[in-house]
This record gives structure tokens, C-alpha cells and sequence, in this order.
């Protein structure tokens, strides 16, 4: 028995299809899939669930070299931390003739439908978002109209289904905990960024399993959760230093941090590491040159970058990936700012 290739293979959805089923014309399903604004909030709808329901996929277009770029977008600034995720990308995306197009998000964690609408305008070869996340809707979208995204996130947990490149932030706060206590400090502060967010979690819990292995009990009241900035540092540095029985060390959740625990250990006429040793997160440039010269966890930013990169322009080009979530390692750099407490 013989069997009809037409049947076995069922017809792909075009535009044409689409534009019959919704009743609308072939410019306006054209419009909502490039992203144009002038179609009604309504029609748009509609036309997206055919595309949805009917699994429809666009073909992949040569684009001209000219026109080839890639979309970094920031959940936030951070000049230090940001500056090194850019240098990555940039990199690697010069070695390949591609442009690299920077926004950010106003500390927002998902897109906004405003920014999706430019995307789609613009056709990038592919979309890096760096501690930001796509809707699944908005997941949809991109891979309709065939662009490529990837996540650098040290959260280190998002949907499998996403490439993504992270970092081992568990490991990060392990190892700080660990060089502390084996200089001999019992009452460790410990300052993380936001509470909701996954990798200040998981650097704390880092820190506590290298209390339990140690057999030292970690004392909440020197636990403090806050942003990854300076301020933060500075604020929560001085609450703990001026503690009747303040800590003989303070873990930060990043370089940042760590520079306000330093300016508020100054202050408050604190020798580092004499009388305070202190840890940052990162690795930024600048922290060997601060003075002290800051001993902390690095956590490698530019490859991460890096590694994102590629895995970008290798699903842009079709390619398939050998693994959608990518960890590299972090590793505890010791400089002058910690020692046996005085």
C-alpha cells in the first residue's frame, strides 16, 4: 500500500493562510509579524493566535552584511558589572562583522511590549538579554519570526528550554566562607543583593554549607540582603560595624559592595584586614588596584559574554546547540583584604 506524500506532510502556514483564516489582508498579518504598530490592539491579537495555533515559523532570509546585528539588553546599569558583559560580546561579535545594539530595561526583569514591538521592527539576527527574562508569549514571537535569544543569567536556573550561560554562585559563596574560616573568623556578616533575586539565595546558601561543614553556626542577625551597589555596602556595612559585637569579616555580594564596606570600615576608623577582613564578588578590574587590594569571588563576566555570544550567532546561522544551559566556574582570588581576625 502506497501513501500520499501530501498526505503524510501537512501544508506549512503562510501569510496568505494565516491573513484567510483571520479574515484580514496579507499586509496587515505582514505588519504584526515585523512588528509594525499601526495594526489595532484587537486585529493584532487574532492574528497572533492563528500564527500560534497554526505553528507558523518564518522562513530564515540572508540578510546583507550590513545589516547584521545582535541585541544586548540589560535588566539595569551597573557601570562595572555591565561594562564587562559588553566587552565580552563585543569581542566576539567584531570577530564575526556584527553590530551590537545596547538598551536596558529600567530594572524591570521581563520586556515590556513596547521593546518587543522594536524588535520585531528591526530584525536582529538574535537578542542577549543578560539578568532579563522573555515571557513565553514573547519566546513565541521571536521564534516565529525566526530570531534567535540567549539569557547570560547567574541565577543559574531558568527554563531548561532556553539557552542560557550562568555561573556556579552556591560554589562562589562556599569558597568565600571557607578562605574566612579557615583564617580563623567566627562571627562572619554577610551582605547579598536582593532577596528575590536567585543568585543572592544561592550564595548564601554557599556560605552556610561552608558553616555546617565547618561546624559553625551562621548567625542570622549579621545576614543582610540589599542591592549589588555601593550604597548597599556602605549601608549595611556600617549597621553591622558599629554592632556591640560586630563581625571580624563581611562576605559581599559583589565588588560594589565590598567598596562601600570598605569606605564605611574607614569611617568608622576600622583597619582592613587588621581589625575587618572583607570579600567582594566579581572580580571587576578595579579591585585589585582599591586599597586594600579586594580579595573576591570571580565570577568570569567577559567569558560568560563570551559564550553567550557565540551560542547567538550559532543559533542565528541554524546551528544546533550541543547543551542549552552553560555554568562556568567561579574561583576565589586572595589579595590583601583578608586576614586572621586581630
Amino acid at each position: 500500500m502506497t501513501r500520499s506524500p501530501a498526505a503524510a506532510r501537512p501544508t506549512p502556514a503562510t501569510i496568505a493562510s494565516i491573513a484567510g483564516e483571520v479574515g484580514v489582508s496579507v499586509t496587515t498579518v505582514s505588519k504584526v509579524l515585523n512588528g509594525h504598530s499601526d495594526v489595532a490592539a484587537d486585529t493584532r491579537a487574532r492574528v497572533e493566535e492563528s500564527l500560534e495555533r497554526n505553528g507558523y515559523r518564518r522562513r530564515a532570509r540572508r540578510r546583507p552584511p550590513a545589516a547584521q546585528q545582535i541585541d544586548l539588553v540589560f535588566h539595569e546599569w551597573n557601570a562595572g558589572w555591565a561594562m564587562e558583559i559588553i566587552r565580552g560580546v563585543q569581542v566576539v561579535a567584531a570577530a564575526a562583522n556584527v553590530g551590537v545594539t545596547l538598551s536596558q530595561l529600567g530594572g524591570a526583569h521581563h520586556p515590556p511590549s513596547l521593546w518587543l514591538d522594536g524588535v520585531l521592527a528591526r530584525r536582529p539576527l538574535g537578542v542577549l538579554l543578560v539578568l532579563c527574562h522573555l515571557t513565553e508569549a514573547q519566546r513565541r514571537q521571536l521564534e516565529r519570526r525566526g530570531i534567535a535569544f540567549v539569557v547570560v543569567d547567574t541565577d543559574s536556573a531558568p527554563d531548561a528550554s532556553v539557552p542560557t550561560v550562568g555561573s556556579n554562585n552556591w560554589n562562589g559563596g562556599l569558597l568565600a566562607a571557607r578562605h574566612l574560616l579557615e583564617l580563623g573568623h567566627r562571627r562572619i556578616g554577610v551582605i547579598s543583593g536582593p532577596r528575590d533575586v536567585l543568585c543572592s539565595r544561592a550564595r548564601i546558601a554557599g556560605f552556610r554549607s561552608a558553616h555546617d561543614e565547618a561546624g559553625v553556626p551562621v548567625e542570622r542577625e549579621l545576614v543582610r540582603y540589599g542591592t549589588f551597589y555601593v550604597d548597599a555596602g556602605y549601608a549595611y556595612g556600617t549597621e553591622l560595624l558599629t554592632r556591640p559585637d560586630r563581625p571580624t569579616a563581611i562576605f559581599a555580594g559583589s565588588d560594589m559592595q565590598a567598596m562601600g564596606v570598605l569606605r564605611a570600615a574607614r569611617r568608622l576608623g576600622l583597619r582592613v584586614p587588621e581589625d575587618l577582613s572583607v570579600i567582594g564578588y566579581d572580580n571587576l578590574p578595579m579591585a585589585a588596584w582599591l586599597g586594600p587590594a579586594l580579595t573576591t569571588v570571580n565570577q568570569p563576566l567577559g567569558d560568560m559574554a563570551g559564550t553567550a555570544a557565540r551560542m547567538l550567532l550559532d543559533l542565528a546561522r541554524g546551528a544546533a546547540l550541543p547543551t542549552s544551559r552553560v555554568d562556568l566556574v567561579t574561583e576565589l582570588v586572595v589579595r590583601e583584604s583578608t586576614g586572621p581576625p586581630g
